[in-house]
């Protein structure tokens, strides 16, 4: 027993994730000297990589899509809940804080890993294959939910500014999780065939060949671990935003850069995930995980900052900039011209990755 706990202790897998909760035990509600931070930082590293084998694990106990949506689903309960934590200790100036890191969390999956799959799946591999129909369905449904929580509290004129009325709050929320659930009911029940990797000759592939599966007890052990890997990545993140937002301050750079870095610290899994899964030929997979993380973030979002606002005191600011609406509008054209032939070249990753390097100058530089 205690060989095999020793042999345990030394997969940093395992250690990693347990270092990171009892970190953010001892760093929790404290200002934090920068030695503390680095060391903060290197663990947060090591929870983020943590996070992606233990997520990889799960998944391929499971299988298609449903690993996916474990990664996707658990990223964003956690990502809601730092949300709503800082937008309570932030007061007035976090008003728009919601806004910002869904949107970048769009701008980040949608275009950021979007095209860094579809470039290293076609690069590799020719061309990216993916199935139009499932992916089609999945970026129909994230293009509605920005634009009834993001894009309307700027046109509508029930209250000053753009926000959103109560009635109207509670319909965003409300539709939000009534689209989410219907999607998920899509992607595991209904039509689940539409959301697994096909072959260049358009076969589904049902199982991933290329190892065994991990037997019940690995996949629980993975999933508990995954937890808590995804509990340190976004708590530890929160212990460093104070100086991420004196570093973007001092810096005279906006205020929504903070969010900007947030989306990207808590979607680094996703994002390696996503990654791996391209290289190997599976940017059904890579999709499902970026388009599915868009759609988390805001189904899941919404509704939880809708019930914060019960009360937070302070204005829930929602709407878009008309600089971040074209971008956003642009998004769903490309996304959409990419998603019908079912086959990108690395010109479709290039165009995305595009989008996303000029949401982020524009976000320092607007």
């Amino acid at each position: 027993m205690i060989a095999r706990l020793g042999s345990l202790m030394r997969q940093w897998t395992f250690v990693v994730p347990l270092l990171a909760i009892i970190l953010l035990i001892f760093t929790w509600g404290r200002d934090l000297p920068g030695g503390v931070v680095a060391v903060v930082t290197v663990v947060l590293a090591g929870s983020v990589l943590a996070a992606v084998h233990h997520a990889e694990v799960v998944a391929h106990r499971v299988g298609e899509p449903f690993g996916s949506l474990v990664l996707a689903v658990a990223v964003t309960i956690i990502e809601v809940a730092l949300i709503v934590t800082l937008m309570i200790d932030g007061g007035d100036k976090s008003s728009s804080l919601a806004r910002d890191t869904v949107f970048a969390a769009v701008m980040i999956t949608c275009n950021g890993i979007v095209g860094l799959c579809l470039l290293v799946g076609s690069l590799r591999h020719g061309t990216a294959v993916f199935n139009p129909e499932g992916t089609g369905a999945a970026l129909a449904t994230v293009a509605t939910l920005a634009t009834l929580s993001l894009v309307l509290p700027t046109f509508t004129t029930s209250k000053p500014g753009p926000e959103f009325s109560g009635v109207q709050l509670a319909f965003a929320a409300v539709s939000s999780l009534v689209l989410y659930g219907l999607f998920v009911a899509t992607q595991t029940v209904r039509h689940r065939d539409y959301f697994l990797p096909i072959t260049h000759a358009g076969e589904v592939i049902t199982a991933d060949d290329h190892a065994d599966a991990p037997s019940s007890r690995t996949a629980f052990l993975s999933l508990g671990l995954l937890g808590l890997a995804l509990v340190g990545v976004v708590g530890l993140a929160k212990g460093v935003s104070p100086t991420i937002e004196s570093g973007v301050e001092g810096a005279g750079l906006p205020q929504a850069v903070v969010g900007v870095i947030i989306a990207l610290l808590v979607l680094l899994p996703e994002t390696i995930a996503a990654l791996r899964a391209a290289r190997r030929d599976r940017v059904q997979t890579s999709l499902n995980l970026a388009l599915g993380s868009a759609m988390a973030s805001i189904g899941l979002t919404i509704p939880a900052v809708a019930l914060a606002s019960i009360w937070l005191s302070g204005p829930l600011v929602l709407g878009l900039s008309s600089t971040h609406m074209v971008l956003l509008a642009l998004t769903v054209v490309v996304s959409s011209l990419t998603v019908v032939p079912g086959r990108a070249t690395p010109l479709q990753g290039g165009v995305h990755l595009v989008l996303f390097a000029a949401y982020l100058v524009l976000a320092m530089n607007p």
